[in-house]
């Protein structure tokens, strides 16, 4: 997913100054951020589960002092990382995406809310 979220940016910032049809790109980027929106969510959900699960885990092998919960939160705790680092990386991206929409919106329409990077300027 990183991989294809990285390209699809890169590539929508070389068609956005290519002089390509600019309505179109639009709409096909409204459609990008519906998916990524719903794979965020989904990411989301999976990570605060894993992370209530790991919490419980904790709470468990803290309670009844058995090897095998300690293990088991260790284990846990060691793939939350990646959970939540990749669930950090879909969040931001999908900024970034807002962003981009605000700038296409604004090129067409003349209009539009001032994003992060616009305030950066």
């Amino acid at each position: 997913m990183k991989k294809y979220l990285t390209e699809y940016r890169r590539r929508f910032r070389e068609l956005l100054g290519s002089g390509c049809d600019l309505k179109l790109l639009l709409r096909y980027h409204e459609k990008q951020i519906e998916f990524f929106q719903h794979e965020r969510l989904v990411h989301l959900i999976v990570t605060v589960l894993f992370a209530l699960g790991t919490i419980i885990m904790i709470i468990a092998a803290a309670v009844t002092a058995n090897i095998g919960f300690v293990a088991l939160s260790v284990l846990l705790l060691c793939l939350l990382v990646p959970y939540i680092s990749h669930y950090y990386f879909l969040e931001n991206q999908v900024q970034y995406m807002y962003d981009d929409y605000n700038e296409l919106f604004k090129k067409i329409n003349g209009f539009s809310y001032e994003s992060r990077t616009e305030k950066k300027k």
